[in-house]
């Protein structure tokens, strides 16, 4: 799903080489060299013709990115609430102009709110502890089981399917594994946020169904990547890193399964573990 530029330029590049000299304790001289980094950029999303966000992000897979983050962000409930997403350069970052519906963007403008995003934090901007993002219900019997070996099969092959992620190690992914762990779709960025979202968003625009398979995240496990898979209707969700209690609480109140510290030989299941095959031959 390439971006729509507005500019006839080249797409910006998400990895840069530069020169660099490493000190080793034991070795009499330093060793110059070269690295790829990865490439973080303000990138501004717009709602007809208002600002909303500037989020730090890595200038790849932005359309899914202006699908995911409305959806997760509340802004829309579905993705045919969004008639198109294009990215336009600005001074200093990029402008990515998410087209609404015509209902929705006005329901939109209505109840806008401003929020300085960030690679790190999900909730910058609200005003009060009521505004705390809170996804709807799912209905638990739309719920799926998932057997260990499929996990382990996902977090086998999410290495390879990284690829900005080898070239820098900078970066955070999202996948999305069908029900035997096979990976469907992997989306990349220098904010853990931002990759989530941008799965999502390429999920939604694919017409994705929930129960097909289950999220994995290479990032810790806050309660803000909760909500955002709980947007989606995701029912089981795999991160490599460890969760935090907030987010074990809003994992019980989505009735989502939540595995964490998932590694080659093992995973942590933290609640949810009624919908594992864990013992089913």
């Amino acid at each position: 799903m390439a971006d729509g530029m507005r500019t006839g330029r080249s797409r910006p590049e998400t990895a840069v080489r530069v020169a660099t000299r490493v000190v080793a304790y034991a070795a009499p001289e330093p060793r110059d060299g070269e690295r790829a980094l990865a490439v973080e950029m303000p990138v501004n999303l717009v709602y007809g013709s208002v600002p909303y966000a500037v989020m730090m992000a890595t200038p790849a897979d932005l359309e899914d990115f202006a699908y995911g983050f409305s959806l997760t962000e509340g802004i829309v409930a579905s993705a045919d609430e969004i008639r198109g997403a294009a990215v336009e350069r600005g001074e200093g970052g990029l402008r990515l102009l998410v087209d609404l519906a015509p209902g929705r963007l006005r329901e939109h403008l209505a109840r806008k709110r401003a929020i300085s995003g960030r690679t790190g934090c999900g909730v910058c901007g609200i005003e009060d502890l009521a505004a705390l993002p809170r996804a709807e219900m799912r209905d638990a019997s739309t719920a799926v089981s998932v057997r260990p070996e499929a996990i382990a099969r996902a977090l086998s092959d999410l290495g390879d399917a990284q690829a900005l992620g080898r070239e820098t190690r900078a970066v955070h992914a999202a996948a999305w594994a069908g029900l035997d762990g096979s990976l469907v779709a992997v989306r990349e960025d220098v904010g853990r946020h931002n990759a989530l979202d941008k799965l999502i968003g390429a999920l939604i625009r694919a017409g994705t169904d929930p129960a097909e398979g289950f999220l994995v995240i290479t990032s810790r496990c806050s309660f803000e990547m909760v909500e955002k898979a709980a947007h989606f209707g995701a029912s089981v969700l795999v991160a490599i890193s460890a969760p935090t209690s907030l987010a074990i609480d809003r994992a019980r109140l989505h009735r989502m399964t939540l595995c964490a510290i998932a590694r080659a030989d093992s995973f942590t299941v933290f609640c949810g573990d009624e919908r594992l095959d864990a013992w089913v031959a």
